[in-house]
Parts: structure tokens; sequence; C-alpha cells
């Protein structure tokens, strides 16, 4: 797997971040209503710029704790919306954990559900994953609709388990086993495209 790796469905590319991707990114992922949910934290654009170097270097999965982590690209006019992310949690179990963000004024138009569904097509498909789960915030509805439209089941809802910016966290686990995941006919098959 190399930087060269572009996913595509039907209105995105999912591929690795480039550098020119930067401005884009900014414009989502330091704004309040994402931060909320995001494990690095921006408060800055130069805590942003970090955020978004690191993710750069996320594109393969080698050995369990890895990430990769897509950029979410609108084909029609080829503006980077969000991007997401696998991590490779645990080889044994053959477990992944998936994790999205959609810039806000994107939202409500399928595409976090078209990225993450592509993406966990390609855990199941390419590297064989028994079981893929994300986790999402209490107050996070929008991304608990996502994942239970996805077919994800509701696994365990965790009350007041920790204080996050001085509030009690609740937190949603949500997960799907290969066996029963399910691609509707209307969703194109994935196609691998390496760049010479």
């Amino acid at each position: 797997m190399t930087r060269n790796l572009i996913l595509k469905t039907e209105r995105l590319d999912l591929r690795p971040f480039q550098p020119g991707d930067l401005e884009q990114v900014l414009s989502y992922y330091s704004l309040p209503e994402v931060q909320r949910y995001l494990d690095w934290k921006a408060r800055d654009k130069t805590e942003a710029r970090t955020a978004f170097d690191v993710m750069r270097k996320q594109f393969r999965l080698m050995r369990p704790g890895d990430i990769l982590t897509l950029a979410i690209v609108r084909r029609a006019d080829e503006r980077v919306i969000g991007h997401v992310s696998l991590r490779w949690t645990d080889a044994t179990a053959a477990q992944g954990e998936i994790r999205f963000a959609v810039g806000p004024e994107f939202r409500r138009h399928g595409y976090g559900s078209e990225a993450a569904r592509a993406l966990i097509d390609y855990a199941f498909d390419e590297f064989r994953l028994h079981r893929v789960f994300a986790v999402t915030a209490g107050g996070n509805e929008a991304s608990a609709r996502l994942l239970k439209h996805l077919g994800m089941r509701l696994e365990a809802h965790y009350r007041e388990h920790a204080l996050f910016q001085g509030e009690w966290d609740e937190e949603l686990h949500f997960a799907i086993l290969a066996r029963e995941w399910q691609r509707p006919s209307k969703v194109h098959e994935i196609t691998r495209h390496r760049v010479a």
C-alpha cells in the first residue's frame, strides 16, 4: 500500500493527504463543532497543521497500531471535505477501528456514510479483518445515526465514564462483523488505482 492508493465511490475519491490539501483541511479541522469529537486537539492553525502533518504520514497499515488516514475528496470539484481513518487494533482478533470527520458545510449529503462504507469494504476485503468497530461521543447523534445506517450495532453505552473538557463524557461503541457486512447494490465496487 502506497501514497498512490485511491478508493473510488460514486461521488468521492479517498486518498492519502497531499501537501496542497492543508488549507482545505484547516477550513474544517479546527472548527469547534469538529474539534469537539476529535482525539487530536487543535486550538489554532499551528496545532491543526501539526495534526495534518501526522495524518499525511498515515498512509499504510503494516502492523497493529498503524493508522490509514484518507482525505475525502468530492470528485465534482476536487474539494477535500473531510477524512476517514482505519486503525488496525489487533492482529490476532483481526479488528480495526474506523473514525471520520466531515466539514459541517458538507454534512447531511451522505458523504460521511459513503466514505465510511468504502473504508469498511476495504478493511474487510483487503485486510481480511473479522470485526470493525467505531467509538463516538454520546452527544454526537449524527455519528451514531451514520453508524446505525451502515448496519453497525450498538454494543455498549458508557455513561459518565470520564471527564472530558470539564463535563462527564459518554461513549457509544458500535461494531460489525465481516460476515454481517452487506453491500447495497447501488454502491460501486471499490477500485484501487496506482499512479506510476
